[in-house]
C-alpha cells in the first residue's frame, strides 16, 4: 500500500533536519552576524549619510544567503547521505513514494527557511535597524527568497541523486555556494569589478541582482524587472534541466 505525504512524515523529515546543525548556523547564525559585523568593518571607511543604505544593501545580500544555506547545503548535505545509504530504496520498498518523501522534505525546509526569515527580519529591524521598505519591495523580495529557495533545493536534489555520494554533492555545492557569494556580490567584491566574462555568468543568476540592485528600489520608485525576470527563468530552467538529466540517469541505472 502506498502511502501518501501526511503530517508525521513531515515531523519525521523535520527531526532529521534539526540533526544537522549545518543549515542552522549558515542560515541564521551567519547572515545575522555578518549584517552586525560588516557595516561597522565598512562604516569607517564611508561617510555617514550613506550609510543606511549600505545597511540595507548588506542586509539584502545576506537574505540571500538564508536559502542557498538552507535549501541548497542543507538539503544537499542531507539527502545525499540518505542516497549514499540507500535509504530512499528502503523508504519505497516500505510504500513510501519518492515523491511523498520529497514533498516531505521540501515542507520541512520551508519550514526552517521561514523560521530563518523571521529572526532575520526581527534582528534588522530591532539590531541593525535597516531602512523600512515599500510593501511591494518587500513582497517582491519575500516572493524572491521562497522561489529562490525551491529552484536551490530542485538543484541540490539533482546534483545529490547525480553523484549518489555525500563527499562529493557537499564539494560541488560548497564550491559553487562560495563562488555564487563572490560572483553575486556577497562577499565585499562588487559584481561590476569583476572580469567582463564573469559578469554574464553573474548576470544569469537572480542574486545578483537582489544583491546589487534592490537596495536602490527597497523605499519605493521604479526598477527595471526584465533581466532579473529572465535570470529566474534561466536559473529554473537550469534547475529543470539537472532534475531531469538526474531522474534519466537513475533509470539507466536500475534498468
Amino acid at each position: 500500500m502506498k502511502k501518501k505525504c501526511t503530517l508525521k512524515m513531515v515531523l519525521y523529515e523535520w527531526r532529521n533536519l534539526n540533526g544537522n546543525l549545518m543549515p542552522h548556523f549558515f542560515g541564521i547564525v551567519f547572515p545575522n552576524l555578518m549584517c552586525l559585523l560588516l557595516p561597522k568593518t565598512i562604516g569607517s571607511q564611508l561617510p555617514e549619510e550613506i550609510m543606511n543604505e549600505v545597511t540595507t544593501s548588506i542586509m539584502l545580500s545576506m537574505a540571500m544567503v538564508i536559502p542557498m544555506s538552507i535549501m541548497f547545503l542543507g538539503y544537499g548535505s542531507l539527502y545525499s547521505q540518505e542516497v549514499e545509504r540507500g535509504i530512499p530504496l528502503r523508504m519505497r520498498l516500505f510504500g513510501y513514494e519518492e515523491k511523498n518523501t520529497i514533498k516531505a522534505k521540501i515542507a520541512a525546509h520551508l519550514i526552517l527557511l521561514t523560521i530563518a526569515l523571521v529572526i532575520f527580519g526581527v534582528f534588522q529591524v530591532f539590531i541593525t535597524k535597516v531602512q523600512r521598505p515599500a510593501f511591494t519591495s518587500f513582497l517582491c523580495l519575500l516572493i524572491s527568497v521562497y522561489l529562490l529557495g525551491i529552484i536551490l533545493l530542485v538543484i541540490s536534489h539533482a546534483f545529490a541523486s547525480i553523484f549518489k555520494k555525500f563527499s562529493i554533492t557537499f564539494g560541488v555545492e560548497m564550491t559553487l555556494y562560495f563562488l555564487t557569494l563572490i560572483l553575486c556580490g556577497m562577499m565585499g567584491v562588487e559584481t561590476s569589478v569583476l572580469p567582463k566574462a564573469l559578469q554574464k555568468i553573474a548576470g544569469t543568476l537572480p542574486m545578483t541582482y537582489i544583491s546589487n540592485d534592490f537596495a536602490g528600489f527597497w523605499q519605493g520608485g521604479t526598477y527595471q524587472f526584465m533581466p532579473f525576470i529572465q535570470s529566474f527563468i534561466f536559473f529554473g530552467a537550469v534547475a529543470g534541466i539537472l532534475l531531469l538529466f538526474s531522474m534519466y540517469k537513475n533509470k539507466r541505472v536500475i534498468g
